[in-house]
């Protein structure tokens, strides 16, 4: 339910609706907005139905929100989100460019792919300190030495830097370091997690799971959203499907349809979508096209050597020429990074 409220109303007025919600046992989330400052109620709003709320001085209107997502949902915030990540805007006309190895393997090899990537206009640095592996001798990550090379890189080359987190006990150790949570593809629906993170204001990167829907991915969103964190930003990173020519299946119509009922910001991720450095290219511009907030592109200075998914990462000068062509694009859209 989102509680409106009538303009330039007094800080007595909210705060007495506030005290109001918070006496029903329900949580009410503060949004002002330049001309109107709008309530969103968490919890059983059947509790609701007999308070007479728009009778409350400075209420001018009561309104449901029928998705199960309330926080996330276009209805709660009409106007894009943007997110403020250090010096970069992730939304509203302005792209998140994140690019690195999948994996950080030593403090000169990530020394020289991000040197590399910030010439070519990538503005967020990423690169894994904890692997989530398929199989359990593949490369597992650096782990605190990873993140300490990552932040140092970071600060050299005057990029925020974005790092998996895959389990509640490594938030503290991740957020000492980090500027920005990746949630991975396979734990989308980690909810204790997601509700650790919420309680953290760090900006949160929240990957779609591989058989998750549109709608699952926002209830996941809503997860965090509802522990205070509003600094989310969700990604589309291809889904299963039966073709087996590429990783997975890139879901381009994921990026209109989230922003239809949805204010956050989405990017696309075309490298674990396709799995294949010669579509990346491609389905990186048409994530712009389709609308997307940013493109997230694993790179690095010898695949061949990479100890993660080498075979998915463009080298330096291939990316310098995909990014020339963004940039490109993205002036004819109105959109900068």
């Amino acid at each position: 339910m989102i509680i409106v409220l009538k303009p330039n109303s007094s800080a007595a007025v909210i705060d007495h609706v506030l005290e109001r919600i918070r006496e029903l046992g329900l949580k009410p989330h503060l949004s002002t907005g330049e001309h109107r400052t709008i309530i969103g109620v968490i919890g059983d709003e059947n509790k609701l139905q007999t308070q007479p709320l728009q009778a409350i001085p400075g209420v001018e209107q009561v309104l449901p929100i029928m998705k199960p997502f309330k926080l996330a949902s276009r209805e709660f915030n009409k106007k894009d989100t943007v997110v403020q990540l250090g010096k970069v805007k992730i939304g509203g006309g302005s792209l998140a460019m994140i690019a690195g190895p999948c994996a950080i393997e030593s403090l000169a090899v990530l020394d020289e792919i991000a040197g590399a990537v910030k010439k070519a206009g990538a503005n967020i640095l990423r690169g894994g300190a904890f692997k989530p592996r398929t199989s359990p001798y593949s490369f597992q990550g650096l782990g605190e030495d990873g993140l300490k090379y990552l932040r140092d890189i970071g600060v050299k080359h005057d990029m925020p830097v974005v790092t998996e987190v895959m389990d509640p006990r490594q938030i503290p150790l991740v957020e000492r370091y980090a500027d920005m949570f990746q949630i991975g593809a396979r734990n989308m629906q980690n909810f204790d997690l997601l509700k650790e993170i919420g309680q953290t204001k760090k900006v949160v990167l929240l990957k779609r799971g591989m058989s998750a829907t549109v709608k699952d991915l926002l209830m996941s969103a809503e997860y965090v959203l509802s522990e205070g964190n509003p600094n989310v930003v969700l990604c589309e990173r291809g889904v299963r499907s039966f073709e087996d020519s590429t990783r997975n299946m890139l879901d381009m119509s994921a990026v209109p349809n989230v922003k239809g009922q949805s204010h956050l910001p989405i990017i696309v991720d075309p490298s674990h979508a396709t799995g294949r450095p010669d579509l990346i290219p491609a389905l990186a511009m048409a994530s712009v096209a389709a609308g997307s907030d940013g493109v997230h592109i694993e790179v690095h200075s010898c695949p061949e050597k990479a100890l993660s998914d080498g075979p998915q990462a463009l080298l330096p000068p291939k990316y310098a020429e995909v990014m020339a062509q963004i940039r490109k694009l993205a002036e004819i859209l109105g959109r900068t990074f």
